[in-house]
């Protein structure tokens, strides 16, 4: 059988740096366990199901004395890159990492490190929809919600939600478009919260692809929970 990927190649990057502040805990949030396992860990291997990536780049904090102990630490597809101060320098140097060795039209998968219910289908839906894309995109949610606008904690509109996606990961971009907007924005000092951001201040239009709702991040105490509900649930599918 003819391999559908024959002509690409594929690269996850997950930036891991981050401490979780809003978690109220010692221990930073990719490293707090869920159903016995460090969410850092559950999340390298819903990634590594999903036999097409080439590699796999985890961006860590220079002081992560908890990475060592993952079992996925010594994974043959998975290499270390350093962390920065904030999430798009933590892709950044993740993807320098890979100078040399990632060609420029290879494809990126961005996936954050706290989203452990990510599921291969997933994965597989976003690289089958964009793999022939001049740009890439994201997986996203349409909101159901209404949507009110605020000043002062008085409503000042409703807002059309029809309009309104949320973002999730993995977020799928060309290996040298990706870099190229995430250098840029830094010497331009602009602040990009996720991939599809920086490629947006590039004048680019990413696609949205429709993911899982139990695509979940990791945040604060009670996510932890209702993480093990969704992977419990997801074991049963």
């Amino acid at each position: 059988m003819t391999d559908p990927y024959q002509n690409d190649r594929f690269w996850a990057v997950v930036p891991a740096a981050g401490v979780g502040k809003r978690m109220g805990s010692d221990v930073p949030k990719q490293y707090l366990e869920v159903q016995g396992k460090p969410v850092l860990q559950h999340t390298l291997e819903r990634l590594l199901e999903v036999a097409v990536f080439a590699g796999v780049v985890v961006a860590l904090g220079s002081e992560d004395t908890y990475w060592p102990e993952l079992p996925c630490a010594v994974h043959p597809k998975i290499r270390i890159a350093p962390g920065g101060k904030e999430r798009a320098d933590s892709v950044l140097s993740a993807l320098l990492s890979l100078d040399g060795i990632a060609g420029p039209d290879d494809w990126v998968l961005v996936h954050d490190a706290a989203r452990l219910c990510i599921t291969s289908g997933d994965v597989q839906k976003l690289i089958d929809s964009l793999r022939n894309d001049p740009v890439g995109g994201i997986l996203a949610l349409p909101l159901t919600d209404t949507l009110k606008g605020a000043e002062a904690g008085e409503i000042v509109e409703t807002i059309d939600r029809s309009r309104i996606w949320r973002a999730l990961t993995p977020q799928m971009f060309r290996y040298g478009m990706l870099k190229r907007a995430l250098i840029d924005a830094a010497e331009q000092d602009l602040v990009v919260t996720d991939e599809a951001s920086a490629l947006e201040l590039q004048g680019f239009r990413p696609k949205l692809v429709e993911g899982r709702p139990d695509n979940i991040k990791i945040t604060r105490p009670e996510d932890l929970p209702l993480a093990a509900f969704y992977l419990e649930r997801q074991c049963y599918e």
